[in-house]
């Protein structure tokens, strides 16, 4: 009986692993959306979102800057997020999966007074099979 089920687990392995080599990985296409968010003092930076798509055009769209004369601007920063998160959901919505998000700062001088916020978001998406 033991060498029955010995026998057994070993062609169940095999199985498995031959099955296993069967599955291809997905085709995937890319699109990368990167918001530059300006940190420039008195509302002078300029900021955008650039969305590049997988035949690598690219749309821009403007964003608010983060300070205004009068420090930081807090309603920016909602309408940036609002803006933001409806982009991110509009292409969610048509299919594609947001895989990785990675953020930045990047300062243009010694004492912090200027810079950028800068955050990439990688979106995939299965390609669309073709045929009948």
């Amino acid at each position: 009986m033991k060498k029955i089920i010995a026998l057994l687990i070993i062609v169940s392995a095999i199985t498995i692993d031959l099955s296993a080599q069967d599955v291809k990985p997905e085709s995937k296409q890319f699109m990368q959306i990167n918001t530059v968010e300006s940190v420039v003092s008195g509302g002078f930076g300029r900021s955008k979102m650039i969305i590049t798509n997988p035949d690598g055009t690219q749309k821009e769209a403007d964003l608010e800057n983060l300070f205004s004369l009068t420090g930081i601007n807090f309603k920016n920063i909602k309408e940036n997020e609002d803006k933001i998160v409806k982009t991110l959901k509009f292409y969610t919505d048509d299919g594609w999966k947001l895989d990785h998000v990675t953020s930045l700062t990047l300062s243009q001088n010694d004492n912090g007074a200027g810079g950028i916020f800068m955050t990439r978001y990688l979106l995939s998406k299965p390609l669309e099979k073709k045929g009948f």
